[in-house]
């Protein structure tokens, strides 16, 4: 009796202590089936509803009671190609299975600063979705198939699959996933959700598996712009090991004090036409999007004409292909040699093709491109990478703000869904996020509604640094629209309410 008396007041010291704890416990609570530890303030142990998400979760110690922030306390999951001191970083490939450096990533030793309890590590496209053109996003060796949790049998988009669903899902209030070009806002929108990619050099890439060096950064996918703006506000930062990020102590702000509900109003803001199209039912919900920051008070400004992304992305191809070969070489180099027996991307080329579960789904056509690859001091690497930065940033996305006089730039982030399809891969119908990805500018996902039960989003997309003023926008934005829902897990989008009745024969 005694003992039962004394875990009862336990039990309830530490749920006393999280309902006094201040404002920010109700946003960071997580919705989901089961709930465990109220000393870190509830977080899922279990994903009871089939979305694959998390390929592990992490031995959760409790809280630094000493540390007192905005984001004390935040159940944080991170995708697994960023690595931490506690466990393996696989980046989806069992040539990694073992890879345990036991070091935290700059932006990790952030979070842990600050106060954040990670909980564990998403699934992902594997390598980041870099291994072939024709994969199935949402797919590693480790983790199996992420799913999205607005209908099970829909994609979850990649690479940041597992934490766009996660986060959706309830799993966790908050995750850090990874871009190179699509990674953080299409799974980010394609899940309902919010998404960052921060301008390349605000956030550490350091002991995060790369592919190229001039694209890749991590963000913050939430699901509000406010929490965004509290976590980047942690990871930002300047790193001596990561030259790009020379200066982010300049250029970061308190990214959350600078949000700003009226920040539409009297603001030019360029409507990029030449991004949609490719989705009717995407586009019909971008129109009404268009009304709402009008009426939000935004002049808007229509574009049609963009610069030639065909030229973008064949010379974005050549500088991933020379990138990922060098900059994976140097992380492979970085790992532990009894745990990492691939040396080199020539090394996990030879192992998928020893590795039958590895090449069961889709091939590696892109890692046999990069390994074709001579080296960054080439000519071809190096007028590639002068024209795709050119192209996108100065004669790009600058040349189109300053040209229509405006502070930003909206459209369609990606279409809704598709089926999962583990015989064909992906059905991939367009996006917004080449041109701030090869530019390396920041570029934010909202969620704006829905095509036929299916969650999408808007894109704001700025120049170089102006981090805070595109979440601002999207802030705005979002106050004015509350356009997320939670997800139903229905099994297939054929149930979800906007379409059952269609498909049913008529009069039932």
């Amino acid at each position: 009796m005694a003992a039962a008396a004394a875990a009862d007041a336990a039990a309830s010291a530490a749920a006393a202590a999280a309902s006094t704890s201040n404002e920010a416990d109700e946003r960071w609570s997580p919705r989901c089936v089961r709930y465990i530890d109220v000393s870190v303030r509830g977080y899922c142990a279990i994903d009871e509803n089939g979305t694959n998400a998390v390929i592990r979760w992490a031995d959760v110690q409790g809280l630094d009671s000493s540390v007192s922030r905005q984001i004390m306390g935040l159940p944080i999951l991170l995708k697994d190609n960023i690595e931490t001191r506690d466990m393996p970083t696989t980046a989806g490939s069992l040539a990694l299975l073992d890879n345990a450096p036991g070091r935290d990533a700059p932006l990790v030793a952030r979070l842990r600063a600050a106060g954040a309890v990670i909980l564990g590590k998403t699934n992902l496209s594997e390598w980041a979705n870099i291994r072939s053109s024709a994969s199935v996003s949402g797919w590693s060796a480790v983790g199996g198939q992420t799913r999205n949790p607005h209908a099970l049998d829909r994609n979850t988009c990649g690479s940041s699959s597992g934490s766009g669903a996660a986060v959706a899902a309830g799993l966790a209030p908050a995750a850090i996933g990874t871009e190179t070009d699509g990674s953080i806002v299409c799974p980010a929108a394609i899940n309902g959700i919010v998404g960052f990619k921060p301008t390349v050099g605000m956030v550490s890439r350091t002991h995060i598996v790369p592919i190229s060096h001039s694209q890749d950064t991590a963000g913050p996918m939430t699901r509000t712009v406010e929490d965004a703006a509290i976590v980047l506000s942690v990871i930002a930062g300047s790193d001596p090991a990561d030259p790009a990020t020379a200066e982010a102590d300049a250029r970061k702000v308190d990214f959350r004090a600078a949000l700003d509900a009226g920040s539409l109003r009297g603001t030019r803001i360029g409507v990029a036409r030449f991004l949609t199209g490719y989705s009717a039912g995407t586009d019909r919900v971008f129109e009404a999007n268009l009304q709402a920051l009008r009426d939000a008070g935004a002049v808007l400004v229509e574009i049609t004409e963009g610069p030639d992304m065909e030229a973008i992305g064949e010379a974005e191809g050549t500088v991933l292909h020379y990138e990922l070969k060098a900059d994976l070489n140097a992380y492979l180099a970085s790992t532990d040699p009894t745990q990492v027996k691939t040396r080199t991307l020539a090394d996990v080329i030879a192992f998928n093709d020893a590795t039958p579960r590895e090449m069961g789904l889709f091939g590696q056509e892109t890692f046999i491109a990069a390994e074709a690859t001579t080296g960054l001091n080439t000519p071809e690497y190096i007028a590639a990478r002068e024209t795709s930065l050119r192209l996108a940033g100065v004669e790009g996305i600058d040349k189109m703000l300053s040209e229509n006089n405006v502070v930003a730039l909206v459209a369609p982030t990606v279409g809704p869904a598709w089926s999962i399809d583990a015989v064909n891969g992906d059905h991939y119908l367009g996006a917004a996020s080449t041109l701030p990805a090869v530019a390396g500018y920041p570029h934010l996902t909202v969620p704006m509604g829905f095509v036929q039960g299916l969650p999408v989003g808007i894109s704001f997309i700025g120049t170089k640094w102006d981090d805070a003023r595109i979440l601002s926008l999207g802030y705005a934005y979002e106050q004015a629209t509350h356009a997320i829902r939670p997800p139903t897990f229905a099994r297939s989008a054929d149930d979800l309410p906007d379409l059952a009745p269609l498909l049913a024969p008529h009069g039932r």
